[in-house]
């Protein structure tokens, strides 16, 4: 087959205009055979052709199916007509901000750089707010970390990937999130569930994956300023630039500070931490379409420093001492990664990629009088290969895989190091009819100097048994090595002492982290009221063969143990979206949470994970010119969090104990975005501005090195409201 015996284009959704905007998801197929493929998220495609082939059929579920006659390999641009018994019709189209697919077999849904838009999301822990899928809370009441939760499970349960490969993970896991500015981010890909072998064992509840923005594609100059009441300020800037026909470079530069001390609550103690980061970005894309070959590399530098405590501390002379508490965080991030695609122009459907990462992270910290310091480098490297079997209806996955990591942790006066290293191999097999099934079963097998060497199986099926629907099927099995200082930094800023029960394991003396997850869910699409819309409903169950028990039910100390019992995650979500009306979409959630652990005291509920919650977010913009000129866009979001589980304290004084449960909370944000022109728009918002503030969040406040200081206990905002401002220009 020689490189010109294939068809390529883009299928698109009819409008006014003819604009291109792409139907991702479409089948593309020859009549009367089985070769066929499905559009990309942005409806190109490319199918094999020989000169037999004479009609091409083009077909998506709620639109009219369209025959092309073909009578030679070339380009195509075609728009498909909604499906309508009216004799003449006028189409209008946007692209989702957040888009589900009706086809593949993973529940994954793709969020947008338009989504991300709809808040300030200065980095990627601030990028989930208009998501009901994903939970965000702070981890303690002075760092102002962020973490993450999806099927009830935190952050370290998540494969967290940055395009492909994974990212926050080691030393990383409690502050990584915040080390990806908003603006690089392109688009994130969420899935629920186990995940593809393709991409490693560790992943239990799902995967995130940040797609970062491409020199190729993004534009020359990009400037981003934002402010915010608190007197936190950030710039963004990208500076792309066109080499020449085959080289792109990219300079990505990210600044952020906050040096104001706030204490709204006069509890003596800064509501937020002082900061200071600089993160550099340089993006090399190599592109050779003619030899089937493109290429990334990025390099990249942080430098974070953090300084939180009690508004009188001064580092330089309270330091590990009892003169004020305090804590400093400094951390320092160099990363290299490359990755290298080759499509055969021969045999389209055969690739070959390469990914390899490099990083090392250093973190020096102290809280109060307790010192923890790790040093993480990091070796990543995944090879890839695609093709088909018979035809494009079974398609294969299979590569090779190695990862080095190793640890150095001083934490207080004891010292852990420790090296690991796996080689894995992975084999994925996908079924599509481009009708009514899709099937991904994959398997890996992973040899590991402390887990040993284990099978780690997936699958994923999806059955369509009606127009515009899909149902979901998925098991799978993860397995992880549990990094308990680094996943749990917030131990530190408290009085508690550290017990590990040890056992015969080879990571800090515990066994390794293994869990089977189980998800259902059903996506159907409607027309209500002569508008779009769709439900989806989701449940998933994670059940843990091992797990690192974090008991903090003496309120004197935090143990580590490994399970002995039953630990298991019951999470299910109803999801509603409606055009109400033509660029008004809402959005509204359930979610409900049941995640219980054996701990030494008994079968317990997981502390300050709300059984109940409700999201609700609307979005809405004008087009009084009919292009971007003078265009308006409005978001708010809402939240409703419902009562949380406190660790207990009746071990404590009575004026330290707390009740069993916390009071129900919501929050609301808001922001509105005014686009003078393509080239130059300005935002306005407000986060929690109904001024929700959690009371006394620091338990001890008033004793800070005496034996009940403890600042964990975090359920709600403290800061109270927060306002900001900020401007885009591009050319």
């Amino acid at each position: 087959m020689s490189s010109q015996d294939k068809i390529s284009g883009m299928i698109m959704e009819a409008n006014v205009k003819n604009e291109s905007i792409g139907l991702s998801g479409a089948n593309v197929y020859w009549l009367n055979t089985s070769v066929g493929v499905v559009t990309d998220i942005d409806g190109t495609f490319s199918i094999p052709y020989k000169k037999e082939y004479k009609q091409l059929v083009i077909s998506y579920v709620g639109f009219k199916t369209d025959t092309l006659t073909i009578s030679e390999p070339k380009m195509i641009q075609h728009w498909l007509q909604p499906t309508s018994n009216l004799d003449e019709i006028t189409v209008k189209s946007r692209k989702q901000a957040t888009a589900k697919s009706y086809l593949q077999a993973t529940n994954v849904f793709t969020v947008s750089s338009d989504e991300l838009l709809k808040a300030a999301c200065c980095n990627l822990s601030e990028s989930f707010e208009t998501n009901p899928s994903i939970d965000v809370n702070f981890a303690d009441a002075v760092t102002g970390t962020r973490q993450i939760k999806m099927l009830g499970l935190n952050s370290p349960y998540i494969l967290i990937a940055t395009e492909n490969i994974p990212s926050i993970r080691g030393a990383s896991q409690a502050f990584g999130l915040s080390f990806i500015p908003g603006t690089w981010v392109e688009s994130i890909q969420i899935t629920k569930g186990a995940g593809s072998v393709v991409n490693g064992y560790e992943s239990i509840a799902g995967q995130i994956n940040a797609e970062l923005v491409k020199p190729s594609t993004d534009n020359k100059l990009f400037v981003n300023l934002y402010g915010a009441s608190s007197e936190r300020l950030e710039l963004n800037t990208h500076i792309n630039t066109k080499v020449n026909d085959k080289w792109y470079t990219g300079l990505y530069l990210h600044g952020n500070t906050h040096n104001k001390k706030h204490d709204v609550n006069n509890d003596g103690f800064m509501d937020m931490p002082k900061y200071n980061q600089i993160n550099i970005m340089n993006r090399w894309q190599y592109t050779n379409a003619e030899k089937g070959f493109v290429s990334f590399i990025n390099l990249k530098f942080l430098n974070d420093e953090k300084q939180t405590g009690e508004l009188d501390f001064n580092p330089e002379t309270d330091k590990l001492t009892t003169n004020n508490w305090g804590s400093e965080i400094d951390t320092r991030r160099y990363e290299v990664s490359a990755k290298l695609g080759y499509v055969n122009p021969e045999i389209p459907y055969q690739s070959l990629g390469v990914q390899t990462a490099f990083s090392s992270h250093k973190q020096d910290s102290y809280f109060g009088l307790n010192r923890y310091d790790i040093t993480h480098n990091s070796l990543y490297a995944n090879a890839i290969y695609n093709s088909i079997i018979s035809d494009s209806r079974h398609k294969i996955k299979t590569g090779v895989s190695y990862t080095y990591d190793h640890y150095d942790e001083l934490v207080n006066v004891t010292d852990y190091e420790r090296t690991e290293r796996s080689v894995g191999a992975f084999f994925e097999y996908n079924y599509d009819n481009l009708d009514k099934l899709n099937v991904t079963a994959g398997i890996r097998i992973d040899d590991h100097n402390l887990l040993g060497t284990f099978v780690t199986p997936r699958v994923h099926a999806r059955y369509t048994p009606w127009e515009k629907s899909a149902l979901r099927a998925s098991f799978g099995r993860g397995k992880r090595s549990a990094n308990i200082f680094a996943e749990n930094q917030q131990l530190f800023s408290t009085s508690r002492s550290i017990n590990i029960v040890n056992t015969n394991g080879n990571v800090y003396g515990l066994d390794p982290e293994i869990a089977w997850n189980y998800g259902l869910s059903y996506l159907q699409g409607f027309n209500l009221f002569g508008r779009k819309a769709d439900v989806t409903l989701d449940y998933y169950k994670t059940d843990f063969k091992n797990q690192i028990v974090v008991d903090y039910e003496n309120p004197q100390e935090v143990s580590f143990y490994n399970l002995e019992g039953d630990s298991y995650a019951n999470s299910f979500q109803a999801e509603f979206n409606y055009n109400v009306f033509e660029y008004f979409d809402l959005r509204m959630a359930y979610k409900y949470y049941d995640v219980k652990t054996d701990y030494n005291s008994g079968k317990l509920s997981k502390p300050l994970v709300p059984t109940n919650r409700l999201f609700a977010n609307a979005s809405y913009e004008t087009r009084m010119h009919g292009d971007d000129k003078g265009r308006w866009k409005f978001d708010a979001t809402f939240n409703w969090l419902g009562a949380q589980r406190f660790t207990s304290t009746v071990g404590n004084p009575v004026l330290y104990q707390l009740p069993n449960k916390t009071p129900t909370l919501a929050t609301l944000n808001a922001q509105v975005t005014k686009v003078f022109s393509p080239k130059f728009e300005v935002y306005l918002g407000g986060e929690n501005i109904t001024n929700v503030r959690q009371a006394n969040p620091i338990l001890g406040a008033d004793d800070p090195f005496g034996a009940n200081f403890d600042t964990t206990f975090v359920y709600g905002p403290i800061f109270g409201s927060m306002y900001y401002a900020g401007l885009r220009f591009k050319i």
